[in-house]
């Protein structure tokens, strides 16, 4: 099945809102509100929400398909680190946030997301930066796994707001080529 990336248009918003619905809960830990999570989502990952990311020029956007089906999407963030906790263990300077990197539970294994991480990174790279940070909930091993299988490194915490339960994250980070 081939898999495919490319930089999202203002046109995908809808897909992009779609997989995010679909996906944005995985990453929260076990006894998150689906209303919590539902909230989230219609908050920061609406349809107009994504219009509107799509037209930033400090935001980078990349949708995965698999065999021509969106299966998974990225965003990268530039510009200043406005989390205290975030700026406290990140350069100040080079450093660009892998904010979202979301993939659909049936294409867990299928090398999508390993592929649209490649692909990200070098996007982020492009625009001059010299590392990547995340964060990722303590709780998800699934995902810490894959994110130190790619050479992202844990150098601190930070603190995730989901409704009305603040969620602690970590920091990671790594350099890029």
């Amino acid at each position: 099945m081939p898999i495919s990336t490319r930089r999202a248009v203002p046109g995908d918003a809808a897909e992009l809102h779609k997989l995010a619905a679909r996906t944005f809960g995985l990453a929260c830990p076990p006894g998150t509100a689906q209303s919590d999570v539902d909230a989230f989502i219609a908050t920061n990952l609406s349809e107009p929400k994504f219009e509107q990311y799509l037209k930033a020029d400090d935001r980078i956007i990349l949708l995965a398909a698999d065999d021509g089906a969106p299966a998974g999407y990225t965003m990268l963030v530039g510009g200043p680190i406005t989390d205290p906790d975030v700026r406290a263990v990140v350069p100040a300077t080079g450093s660009i946030e892998l904010s979202k990197l979301y993939v659909l539970p049936d294409s867990h294994g299928s090398g999508i997301a390993g592929e649209l991480l490649r692909e990200t990174l070098a996007a982020a790279a492009g625009t001059g930066a010299t590392s990547c940070w995340l964060g990722v909930n303590q709780q998800n091993a699934r995902a810490a796994a894959f994110y130190a299988k790619h050479g992202f490194e844990i150098v601190g915490t930070k603190r995730f707001l989901v409704g009305e339960l603040l969620h602690h994250d970590h920091v990671r980070l790594r350099p890029l080529p």
